[in-house]
């Protein structure tokens, strides 16, 4: 895919007319006074900076659990890497890179702790009360968990924030009202009776460039994660023809390369093909589309900032490679069932003797509930937590508790 360079912004330039306003944004539920110094999406970024949420990040599971080793990714350094990745984006379409950075940062708060494994375990056991999905645990967390203010709960994110965290794959419904990925949680739908985020529309191109720049972080992290936990090896990754072409590029210009510097540079060579295919992919879109303003991205039938169809197909085999070498790894298995198994039980624990959750604000509220806001309230307090937190309650609370290693 060829780029028009001449078309790309490098820092300093205005916005294109198609890129969010910060200066004419739709709001916060909670009005408040400008600042002076900042933009409403610069305020947004660094509200989410500051939350308890972003901070225990630091501890929370990305692919490896981190009692594996101090150099793997955590979900923290995951989202700097997204963050990273989308401000670059943004920055060469044009767009407002404070508002791109943001919904990065925010995009995976409401992961629980041990990764995904945690997330489809809290799912289950809160199946019967309405399950459980991290994207929606996000914008709880940010309208109504953090606690932090005066005069509201949540951070006060505006539209635009809130937007580009619930629909950065892509609307949730569709323009007849249904479900695009089945039932939109019902999180999402409350809150979108007090503040309409326009579910059957797309995002903004700043909401778009921070979800492509997660499917390519965490491609080329977990490749680099893999290689170094010995789950994955070189000659596997010269089974799809993408990688295999960026290994032969770095060792015909550096024959005699250590491994970990090898490594680098093809994970550096990814990104950058990466990146470089998605701006080449949204230049034509938006050459055909002529968007004069954001609401003509919104109102797009498809998607500006993707892959190209070739770059898609490297996607999926990529995918489908972790998949099999490192997500369905027998060692990892038993690791994920372990990781299971605590969520589970402190579920049950929590639900039984609410006043196990020490620090839970409502915890002296909760006993008197029925069982599903009490359901809910367990959910979120486990959701919240770290895994470093979760295995300490869970040795608190039982008399064995599962080896992560």
């Amino acid at each position: 895919m060829t780029i028009d360079r001449r078309a790309l912004g490098f820092g300093g330039s205005e916005r294109a007319v198609y890129a969010a306003d910060p200066w004419t944004t739709r709001g916060r539920l909670y009005p408040e006074d400008d600042s002076p110094t900042r933009s409403d999406f610069q305020r947004d970024r660094d509200r989410i900076v500051h939350t308890t949420a972003f901070r225990r990040l630091k501890h929370k599971t990305q692919v490896f659990i981190a009692q594996d080793g101090d150099h793997y990714r955590t979900r923290l350094t995951h989202t700097i890497e997204v963050a990273q990745i989308a401000r670059a984006l943004a920055r060469a379409l044009k767009l407002d890179e404070d508002l791109a950075e943001g919904v990065a940062l925010v995009h995976d708060f409401g992961h629980t702790p041990f990764g995904h494994t945690g997330e489809d375990a809290l799912h289950e056991v809160l199946l019967p009360y309405g399950g459980f999905d991290h994207n929606a645990q996000s914008l709880r967390i940010v309208t109504k968990l953090e606690r932090r203010y005066a005069e509201f709960d949540g951070i006060n994110l505006t539209w635009e924030s809130l937007e580009g965290l619930v629909k950065h794959n892509g609307p949730l419904l569709t323009p007849d009202g249904v479900g695009t990925r089945g039932p939109v949680p019902q999180p999402i739908l409350d809150y979108c009776e007090l503040h309409d985020l326009e579910l059957a529309t797309y995002a903004s191109l700043e909401a778009q460039v921070a979800a492509i720049a997660d499917d390519i972080a965490y491609n080329t992290h977990d490749i680099d994660d893999g290689l170094r936990s010995g789950y994955l090896t070189f000659e596997m990754l010269e089974e799809i023809p993408f990688l295999a072409g960026l290994m032969a590029e770095v060792r015909a210009r550096y024959p005699h390369l250590e491994p970990s510097r090898f490594t680098h540079e093809i994970m550096r060579r990814q990104i950058t093909r990466m990146v470089e295919d998605v701006i080449g992919v949204a230049q034509q879109r938006l050459s055909l589309l002529r968007p004069q303003s954001a609401a003509d991205i919104r109102a797009a039938d498809r998607m500006i900032a993707t892959f190209s169809d070739a770059m898609a197909e490297t996607d999926r085999q990529i995918k489908a490679m972790l998949f099999k070498r490192i997500y369905r790894n027998p060692d990892i298995m038993r690791i994920r069932a372990g990781a299971a198994q605590i969520v589970t039980d402190l579920f049950g624990a929590y639900m039984a003797s609410p006043k196990e959750m020490q620090s839970h604000y409502w915890v002296d509220h909760i006993a008197g509930l029925a069982d599903a806001p009490k359901a809910r309230h367990v959910g979120d307090y486990l959701a919240g937590m770290t895994d470093t937190y979760a295995i300490s309650a869970h040795r608190r609370l039982f008399d064995h508790t599962p080896d992560l290693r």
